[in-house]
């Protein structure tokens, strides 16, 4: 049986799904290929949106959008559905 702790686990289908994009592509570079330290582009979902730091962004509200945010160096800091 699974430990649920109140505010730290979920049965949100929408936050466990947001969770487990975290947990695939957090500390990870996106690339043309997949390893241990990158993830390919092509295996994201559709639709994403890739937001480098600096970068614009519309604040229009899409449930099943995944926003990959990058940081400085290229990695995977965070993912938000929306």
């Amino acid at each position: 049986m699974p430990l649920v702790v109140p505010g730290v686990t979920t049965n949100d289908p929408a936050v466990q799904k947001t969770e487990e994009w975290m947990n695939k592509l957090c500390g990870k570079t996106l690339a043309d290929h997949t390893s241990e330290t990158t993830f390919c582009k092509a295996d994201l979902p559709q639709p994403t949106r890739i937001i480098e730091p600096g970068s614009m962004v519309t604040k229009d509200f899409n449930p099943d959008r995944l926003n990959v945010h990058v940081g400085e160096d290229g990695k995977v800091s965070h993912v938000l559905h929306g």
